[in-house]
Parts: structure tokens; C-alpha cells; sequence
């Protein structure tokens, strides 16, 4: 017999034998052994807040009593500990009470249990709760399948992402890491609520996927016989919002591109985007800085974030560079007047390409001046942007949602936000000019056509509404998985992520 039959063996074993203890629970059970009566009147965190530090006389002369519940995760002797999601507890009962007590009997690891008593201190000064009765101590659930070794955990990292939820029961970092991920939420909303933004919602269900380059996922709708989008971007919603007299609007989304899974893509994904009008993307640099240093204060207490090898201030000004900047940085050997020419250098700029390793193909062939720009800068400097620096001046042919530069119309005012390598945001001064734009959709169609699946479709509402008049905005995503994986030091998405995408077993 091979060992992981052997451990299914057991595993089937064990389980029998918790379900024999049920059927025992069961027996003359109003509740059929789930009873849903019991009301805890306090968690484990208030009670360590409240009593924490005192002497055994101080707790005793307390005389606090306390109606508390959890997961069994341990137990000893006349000792249960509990944890109730805020803290771990211990739950104690006498031997006299023990023989008498059904649910003690029959008490496993994992079982969910209530309990009611006097709040004590042990001789190890631990709080623990002095059941007096042996109706004051019951089996709420029954575990029916055994937990992992609590020292080990879920040994196979997979299986920590298909049963998140053992994961959480077991995985004490886990847990703060989702507790974390929720702070950073609350905290967006509370920052930009503060200023004046309000969060509003925008369909998920679309008919032109829009607002970003990517490949959808497709869907048909019956009762309108239509062909349907998931969002891949809620951006051009947000702007009719603005064109609607809403002038400062956020929305915190989930997002769904049909694209290849990685450490840090998932095909369903958060993102925060927020417009603001009466502004450009100079003001976006200046909140962005002054968002995630909030953030890093109120959420971990401290400006000093660890990634890695990496620490970073974000109570210290970050990096600006320009795209060709920061090419020419990590080129030495490329020519300046080249990059800040390239219409007039198509054949050095193709031979730079081709110096850094970017095949040139039938694909290729369509590609402009901005086009090979960018994607020098992405071969060989994104992943060396470790300090937070903002890169501007973004080739107008990859940005074809933002406004050109009043002095080189060859860019745009935009900005992408990196840090450790990677692109945590993306923001620009919004094209506001309906003509501009449609001749943008139109080149995006033609692209299209040619064969690039993650060219934008020509949203002729949306023409329609910037024709009404949309006022001078700027506007900006960030991606929540990748900030959360920042603030928790997690170098995969799947770990910020409570249910992440996973190749079906079998």
C-alpha cells in the first residue's frame, strides 16, 4: 500500500469514528446535534483587552462571567482551547464534571463548542473559562473531518488555495493577511470619501468591453439575444459619470480578463479606479503618494514597508521619470536623439528591439515608433524599477485613453506607478477631445482586425458622450491583489486572493 493511500485509509478511518460520535450527539437531540441556541456574550480579544495583565486575584475578584464559543484547537488534560476568529481562549473543566459531560467524551479537534463560566487565570497565566456545570459546555458542530497537524499545516501549498477555508482554520498569517486586505479596502474608501469622491457602482455585463487592452470573457444574454462582456476595465462608465456632473467618482471593482494565470495575474481580479475633474495627472502623482503613505500608516502603523529584501519609505518622496529616461538609464549604449526622435529612426529603434531581445515578426510589422518605446522599456528596465517611482510621458499609440502632451504630442500625460519591478498603477490626464478619440477607436479597430486580440472595440456611446462635453479629468487605477501583496509581503497573487482561479483536479 502506497503512504497516500495509507493516509486516505486512516483519514476514512477517523472520519467513521466522528460520525459515530455525531450519531451519539444526535440521539434525543431536539437539534439533531447542530443546536442554534446558544448567544455568546463575549470574544476572546475583549476579554485578553479587558483582563490581560491583571494578577490571579485580580481576575478572581473580577468575577467575570462569560458566554464564549470557538473552534477546538487543542486540548490537554481538563484544558480546551478555543479560538473564536478574534484570539485563542482556554476552557476548563473539572474531572468531577468530566465523566458526567457527554460532549467532553466525545470532543474532538475541530469540533465547534460553546461555554459558559468565570473567567480564571492558570498557573501558566493563561485566561481560561471555568465551566460549573456540565450543561454549560456543548458541541455546537461537530468536525467531521480531521484538521491538518496544527504544526505542519496544509503541506501542499495548492491545496492551501483549493480549501482556503482549512487554510484560514489553520494558518494564524493567512488569516491576518485577509484581515489586511480588508483594512487597505476600508481605508481606500475612507481616504477618498474624505475628499469629496463618491463611490458609485457600473456595470459588469457589458456590450463593448472597454477602458482597457485586454481579452474578454464572452457571454450571451437570452431574453436580449445579445453577445455579452465581463468588464475588463469599469473606465469608460466612470467618465460618462463625469460628463453626467459627478466630479469626483471611485469605484472599487472586480475586473475579468480571459489571459494567463501567473504570480501576479488572475483572470478576476480588484481594481480601485477614481476620476477627478479639474485636474491632471500631476495631481494623481501627488495623491497616489499621499494615499499609500496613509494607508501605510493607518493600516500597518508605520511608513517602512518590507517586500522581500526590500524595505520602502512611503513617508519619503518617490522617483519621477520619463519612459525614455529611465530606458537610457538601463541602456547606456542606446543613443538618446534616437529615443527622443524615434519617428524620424524607425530602423535604429528596430534594431535596439531587436539588441534586447524582442522578436520581430508579421505582428510586428505594424508596430509604430511608440510602440517599440514601449516595449524596450518594459524588456529591459520595468523589473529594475525597485524604489516607488512613477514613469511618465507614455507613447501616445499605447495610450489610447489618454491626452496628448501640449508640448510633444508623440506622448501623453500618463503615468504608471512601480515598485519592486512591478506596476501597481496606471493614471493620465484623460482625452476629453470626442474627435481625438474616435480616431484613436478607429486605429484600435484596425488593429483589431489585423489580429490583436487585446485591441479595443470603437464605443460609439461613448464618442457620443464626450461630444456632450467632458471636462478637463484625470482619473487612475490600482490594482488591490498587488497593493495587498506589497503590504503582506506575499509574492503571488493566489495568496492575497481567498479563492483564486485553480485547473480543475483530474
Amino acid at each position: 500500500m502506497t503512504e497516500q493511500n495509507q493516509t486516505a485509509q486512516d483519514e476514512n478511518k477517523l472520519i467513521a469514528e466522528r460520525r459515530a460520535k455525531l450519531e451519539k450527539l444526535r440521539e434525543g437531540s431536539a437539534s439533531n446535534g447542530h443546536p442554534n441556541d446558544f448567544r455568546k456574550t463575549h470574544f476572546a480579544a475583549d476579554i485578553k483587552a479587558e483582563l490581560g495583565g491583571k494578577d490571579k486575584e485580580e481576575v478572581a475578584a473580577a468575577g467575570k462571567r462569560v458566554a464564549v464559543s470557538g473552534r477546538v484547537m487543542r486540548r490537554g488534560g481538563p484544558f480546551v482551547g478555543i479560538n473564536d476568529g478574534t484570539e485563542s481562549l482556554q476552557i476548563y473543566m473539572g474531572k468531577p464534571l468530566q465523566k458526567d459531560s457527554e460532549a467532553w467524551q466525545l470532543l474532538d479537534i475541530g469540533d465547534i463548542v460553546c461555554a459558559e463560566g468565570l473567567l480564571h487565570l492558570s498557573g501558566k497565566g493563561e485566561l481560561y473559562v471555568d465551566i460549573d456545570n456540565i450543561d454549560n459546555f456543548r458541541i455546537l458542530t461537530k468536525s467531521l473531518r480531521p484538521l491538518p497537524d496544527k504544526f505542519h499545516g496544509l503541506a501542499d501549498q495548492e491545496m492551501k488555495y483549493r480549501q482556503r477555508y482549512v487554510d484560514l482554520i489553520i494558518n494564524e498569517e493567512t488569516r491576518n493577511t485577509f484581515v489586511i486586505r480588508s483594512k487597505i479596502i476600508n481605508g481606500i474608501r475612507t481616504f477618498l470619501t474624505e475628499r469629496g469622491y463618491m463611490e458609485v457602482e457600473t456595470p459588469m455585463l457589458q456590450t463593448i468591453p472597454g477602458g482597457a487592452s485586454a481579452k474578454p470573457f464572452e457571454t450571451h444574454h437570452n431574453a436580449l439575444d445579445i453577445d455579452m462582456f465581463l468588464r475588463i476595465a469599469p473606465e469608460l462608465y466612470l467618465k460618462r459619470l463625469v460628463v453626467g456632473g459627478f466630479d469626483r467618482v471611485f469605484e472599487i471593482n472586480r475586473n475579468f480578463r480571459n489571459e494567463g494565470l501567473s504570480t501576479r495575474h488572475n483572470p478576476e481580479f480588484t481594481m480601485l479606479e477614481f476620476y477627478q475633474a479639474y485636474a491632471d495627472y500631476k495631481d494623481l502623482i501627488a495623491l497616489t503618494e499621499a494615499m499609500l503613505k496613509y494607508l501605510a500608516e493607518t493600516v500597518m502603523g508605520t511608513t517602512m514597508i518590507k517586500y522581500g529584501e526590500s524595505e520602502y519609505d512611503f513617508g519619503k518622496p518617490f522617483h519621477v521619470m520619463t519612459m525614455v529616461e529611465a530606458i537610457l538609464k538601463y541602456n547606456p549604449t542606446m543613443d538618446a536623439a534616437v529615443l527622443n526622435n524615434p519617428e524620424a529612426n524607425m530602423d535604429t529603434l528596430k534594431q535596439y528591439a531587436q539588441q534586447v531581445g524582442i522578436h520581430l515578426g508579421p505582428k510586428e510589422a505594424g508596430w509604430g515608433p511608440g510602440k517599440f518605446i514601449c516595449e524596450i522599456f518594459e524588456a529591459t528596465a520595468e523589473e529594475k524599477l525597485d524604489e516607488p517611482t512613477f514613469i511618465t510621458e507614455y507613447p501616445w499609440e499605447v495610450s489610447p485613453l489618454a491626452r496628448r502632451n501640449d508640448d510633444n504630442p508623440f506622448v501623453t500625460d500618463r503615468f504608471e506607478f512601480f515598485i519592486g519591478g512591478r506596476e501597481l498603477a496606471n493614471g493620465f490626464s484623460e482625452l476629453n477631445d470626442a474627435e481625438d478619440q474616435a480616431a484613436r477607436f478607429r486605429k484600435q479597430v484596425e488593429e483589431k482586425d489585423a489580429g490583436d486580440d487585446e485591441a479595443m472595440h470603437y464605443d460609439a456611446d461613448y464618442v457620443n458622450a464626450l461630444e456632450y462635453g467632458l471636462p478637463p479629468t484625470a482619473g487612475e487605477g490600482i490594482g488591490i491583489d498587488r497593493l495587498v501583496m506589497l503590504f503582506t509581503d506575499s509574492h503571488t497573487i493566489k495568496d492575497v486572493i481567498l479563492f483564486p482561479h485553480m485547473k480543475p483536479l483530474g
